[in-house]
């Protein structure tokens, strides 16, 4: 998806239009240093949750899968500045589980990408509740956002908080808060 020699010439530009010489010794390779970057970044745009969901195992029952702690990186949109965070997740199986490596991945296929938080978080949820067929789905982001750390308001070490939930997780309040306080 990415065009690393349409990233290369626009990083030129960039570092011409900050005053600098693309041309210098510690600047001629940064063009397309930073198209690999961002092919390495932006690489969820060929990439499918449903790949990774759809390895499934059948499970009895309808007790929560939490998985909490997943790291991940994403850019703003608004910025192409980095975010940061873990994922949280709970699903409530509907007689099939993924492997638990599969909600990383799904994590990841939306991280990598231009995001904004709010959206990521929603995208990981859908995807869960759509393609494992799941009773109910709860998602928690918190990250940090270097838009806000080193630049505009300068307030590092701010974290923001979404949350998205679906089916019986959204409709179930004493429920969602059971799981909430195990994701803690």
């Amino acid at each position: 998806m990415v065009d690393q020699e349409k990233v290369k010439k626009a990083i030129e530009l960039l570092i011409e239009g900050i005053g600098e010489d693309p041309a210098r010794e510690g600047l001629v390779d940064t063009p397309e240093r930073v198209a690999r970057m961002y092919t390495e970044l932006c690489a969820g745009y060929d990439d499918d949750a449903k790949v990774h969901l759809s390895r499934t195992f059948t499970a009895e029952g309808s007790e929560a899968v939490i998985e909490t702690g997943i790291t991940f990186y994403s850019l703003c949109e608004h910025h192409l500045m980095p975010f940061f965070g873990e994922v949280s997740i709970a699903y409530i199986p509907n007689g099939k589980v993924a492997g638990l490596s599969k909600l990383a991945r799904t994590v990841e296929v939306y991280a990598r990408r231009l995001r904004i938080q709010e959206r990521m978080t929603g995208e990981i949820a859908d995807a869960i509740m759509d393609e494992l067929g799941a009773k109910g789905v709860l998602v928690v982001v918190r990250a940090e956002h270097m838009c806000m750390s080193m630049r505009g308001v300068k307030k590092p070490g701010t974290q923001t908080l979404t949350t998205a939930s679906r089916g019986i997780l959204s409709e179930d309040s004493r429920l969602r808060d059971e799981i909430l306080k195990m994701m803690n």
